[in-house]
């Protein structure tokens, strides 16, 4: 008969060793438990146990010490690491040393009965690579919602591949954030980190500036030029807003992607490839390829990885860490400090958040900037958001939106109404008053209410931004203008 498989669990929180013991002693382990983390290295060095499962903070050292410690003593070990200190800085640091896997606190006993069963299954090859390297704290992603703890370990794995990965989600949900943490806590790190948009580039021009061109290749075309590709050597390249990318440049990255070379645009010498691609866009690609917008092959070159961005509006319980986090931002580059009343963190969490986390961030700066008292009300958020919000849609209901999103709305109420015969200066009085409010808010928010920066932002004479700003009544920052 076999002998059942040894647990040992090292955790200073008595129920949790309690709920723990009980419910692998029911799937048929023997476990040992204690809170100490000296205990549990003893255990290690006699020779004990199949698995292991920690805690991060206990009373005599961090449990992510003694993960890679196990690691050189004991490389078939597992440890699974567990920690209410649920931050993305955790998770890659879990990773990094060793663990075969973080689950953050509180956890569903089911999920983690399915990684002790994972663990102890792989093979003695599967461990991560284990290379202690420090991250620190400086916090890229924020949230300790459900979605973005998952989000957290799937980056934190990905920090030790180079495969391909591609980011999905509304504007300003934070695609480029997690990019840039691939590749800040990745294996590329060393190298440049490139970023090209695609929808911020002539279509005509997107393949010279990714392969880089050959003097004469085009008119204009003076010098030889180098392309993304090259600059990204040795690092990541972030392809965002994929889905605008031309036939013509998906057909050559394509290639790319099969082959790991490419040529520059009238060059025949190949060039080797040596980036990380990281893709991101809002768009649905599924539907792109169904209206032959996307080559469905290129689809699935970079489609290896994919991770999914939750709108705000999916986790509204990050938002009071969010905003406290902006907030912090926002201190640093010296904007006032500003702290928020459990009135406006309702104000905000009632909020739809079409813009999402930057809509947030935006918000949070705002506030810094315009408002004196060092504690913002629930009135002060209340008004600024209903800035944000449009005139009643086709069913009669208010819609929030951001500034973008309100351009784009009134435009195309523009079009609709000229086409019924509406005067185009009635439209233009409407639609100016409309933008011109949060448009200079958000002109006096950037620069921290010196009149003199923002009427240069916006093209206007100084006088006449503050007559704007007597005519609208906005709040204005003493000793900025």
């Amino acid at each position: 008969m076999t002998e059942p498989r040894t647990i040992l669990i090292a955790d200073d929180d008595r129920a949790i060793r309690t709920v723990l013991s009980q419910a692998l002693g029911r799937s048929g382990y023997q476990v040992r438990a204690t809170s100490s983390a000296a205990t549990l290295w003893r255990w290690v060095e006699d020779g004990e146990g199949d698995l292991v499962i920690t805690d991060v903070v206990m009373p005599d050292e961090n449990g992510l010490d003694l993960v890679p410690r196990i690691r050189r003593v004991r490389p078939d070990l597992r440890v699974v690491v567990m920690s209410a200190q649920s931050t993305f800085a955790t998770a890659v640091k879990a990773t990094q040393r060793g663990a075969f896997e973080y689950l953050p606190k509180p956890f569903d006993l089911k999920e983690l009965l399915a990684v002790v069963e994972r663990a102890l299954a792989a093979p003695a090859t599967a461990s991560p690579g284990g290379a202690e390297e420090e991250t620190g704290e400086k916090l890229p992603l924020v949230g300790r919602s459900t979605a973005m703890q998952e989000i957290y370990r799937t980056v934190a794995r990905l920090t030790t591949t180079d495969l391909t990965v591609m980011i999905t989600g509304e504007s300003g949900t934070g695609k480029e954030l997690v990019a840039r943490a691939l590749h800040d806590y990745g294996k590329r790190r060393a190298g440049p980190f490139v970023a090209i948009n695609m929808a911020a580039i002539p279509r005509e021009l997107i393949e010279a500036e990714l392969f880089g061109h050959e003097r004469g290749a085009f008119t204009g075309a003076l010098n030889r030029g180098i392309g993304r590709f090259e600059q990204a050597a040795g690092g990541t390249l972030f392809l965002d807003e994929i889905g605008d990318m031309p036939p013509e440049a998906q057909t050559r990255l394509l290639r790319v992607l099969q082959e790991g070379e490419f040529t520059t645009v009238g060059g025949r010498q190949p060039i080797k490839a040596n980036v990380r691609i990281v893709a991101a866009t809002h768009r649905d690609l599924r539907q792109l390829i169904r209206q032959g917008l996307f080559r469905e092959d290129l689809f699935y070159r970079l489609n290896v990885v994919p991770i999914r961005l939750p709108p705000l509006r999916e986790r509204i319980e990050d938002i009071p860490l969010l905003a406290r986090h902006f907030l912090d931002r926002a201190r640093a580059s010296g904007l006032p400090s500003k702290q928020l009343s459990p009135e406006a963190m309702d104000a905000l969490k009632a909020h739809a958040w079409p813009g999402n986390a930057r809509e947030l961030e935006n918000l949070m700066r705002r506030l810094a900037a315009l408002y004196a008292q060092e504690v913002i009300g629930g009135d002060a958020v209340a008004s600024e958001l209903a800035e944000a919000v449009l005139p009643a849609g086709p069913d009669g209901q208010a819609q929030p939106a951001t500034l973008e999103q309100a351009v784009e709305r009134h435009l195309a109420t523009f079009m609709a109404a000229h086409k019924d015969g509406m005067p185009v200066r009635d439209l233009y009085d409407r639609v100016l008053a409309e933008v011109e409010r949060p448009l200079l808010r958000l002109a006096l928010g950037a620069t921290r209410g010196n009149q003199i920066k923002a009427a240069a932002m916006l093209g206007l004479n100084r006088n006449t931004l503050r007559k704007k700003i007597r005519e609208l009544d906005l709040p204005v920052v003493r000793g900025l203008s």
